[in-house]
């Protein structure tokens, strides 16, 4: 049986695939297994930070792997501790880390650390944590619960309480009673349409959180690790969050979930753990992928990128303004809204025929995350295949 049949036998039916089976990629090029290039904006859904096959990544993968993959949390991990140590440092916050394996499972850890410090004396005294409408923390049981789409939450109840949806960041603080420990927002919505929060109303909304000791928890799984240009969009926001979650482009496709809180001692042994978190291989590639990115920040070489690329995004939306009613997003967390569903669904699929790889958002949004590490020449040849998908639209 070939890749299609054996998937269809044997795996869970959980995603409606594309038909299309990549056998290697470079940086921003994919190819499949017919040889077709495709230029990938999508980076493996924000992943890819450091670009496919990366030999630096690969390369210090493979020199870990010839001595040590995983030995348990129950011993020091010299690549764990350092980088802890990386994050903590280009973080600018005084702050410690937990590693687990994906995004979900760093909110899980979110939220467990905020529900240990809404405790006194043993007893649960604040629970609740404010959440957004259209936002998106996971796909466990208590992230589909924390995520403000209504639509998450068929089927798998009965789901964990204490979760509260706010409109919008104007309605957050009105919803924040004597129960409510935490706020948990993305500064940048990914699933929601690639919304941005409003800085001011961010750093108001922060102050007013700190002053009613309310944990601000800002889920950067897909905002974190230069997606914005800097290292954390809290950065960029200039607040300091109480808690902040890392994942997908923090391993350049090895999974790791990172959570950073200044609430250092709220967690004590055995109250939270990953068998898998934080081993040998895949801190060793958080090591890695911090060490690449933070030469390309300094060297100016990121900001050089996110300007092309953003010059490029903007040319395009300007072109085709009868199909996209709006440009948004941040940086190399980028969208344009289109006209309506139909009509994004054929863009998508135009654009893959044309030989480029981007992604739908909600709120009718064409989501584009390229790696960061993608070339001038691969952004013009994205741009000229997305130029040739809408031609006939």
């Amino acid at each position: 049986m070939n890749t299609k049949e054996l998937d269809a036998e044997y795996v869970l039916p959980t995603y409606a695939r594309t038909d299309i089976e990549f056998v290697k990629g470079k940086n921003a090029t994919l190819w499949d297994k017919e040889g077709r290039k495709y230029i990938d904006f999508t980076s493996g859904i924000a992943v890819v930070s450091v670009g496919h096959g990366n030999e630096r990544l690969s390369n210090a993968l493979c020199e870990q792997a010839k001595k040590i993959i995983h030995i348990s949390n129950l011993y020091y991990i010299e690549p764990q501790a350092r980088a802890a140590q990386k994050l903590v440092e280009t973080s600018g916050y005084d702050m410690k880390c937990f590693f687990g394996n994906s995004g979900a499972e760093a909110n899980e850890g979110a939220i467990k650390i905020a529900r240990k410090y809404g405790e006194v004396d043993g007893e649960i005294k604040r629970y609740k944590i404010i959440t957004l409408k259209h936002s998106f923390h996971g796909r466990t049981i208590t992230t589909v619960k924390a995520t403000g789409q209504e639509k998450m939450h068929n089927y798998f109840g009965p789901f964990p309480d204490g979760f509260v949806y706010a409109e919008n960041i104007d309605a957050i603080e009105s919803l924040v009673d004597d129960h409510t420990v935490g706020v948990m927002i993305e500064l940048v919505q990914g699933e929601g349409g690639v919304e941005p929060l409003e800085k001011t109303k961010v750093q108001q909304l922060a102050k007013r959180l700190k002053e009613r000791d309310v944990l601000l928890i800002v889920d950067e799984v897909q905002t974190g690790v230069y997606r914005t240009g800097e290292f954390l969009a809290s950065n960029l926001y200039e607040i300091e969050p109480d808690i902040i979650t890392l994942a997908k482009g923090v391993g350049g496709g090895v999974p790791v979930g990172v959570v950073m809180t200044s609430k250092k001692d709220v967690f004590t042994a055995g109250d939270h753990g990953s068998t898998f978190g934080g081993n040998y291989l895949s801190s060793t590639a958080v090591c890695e992928v911090m060490d690449i990115l933070n030469e390309a920040k300094e060297k100016g070489e990121l900001e050089r990128t996110i300007k092309y690329f953003d010059a490029a995004l903007e040319t395009f939306y300007e072109e085709n303004s009868h199909i996209f009613t709006k440009k948004v997003g941040i940086g190399m967390m980028a969208g344009l809204r289109c006209r309506d569903a139909e009509t994004l669904s054929q863009v998508i699929n135009e654009s893959r025929a044309a030989g480029v790889m981007v992604l739908k958002a909600g709120r009718n949004t064409l989501r584009l995350l390229p790696p960061l590490t993608i070339s001038k020449k691969e952004i013009d040849e994205g741009f000229e295949a997305l130029r040739s998908a809408v031609a006939g639209l």
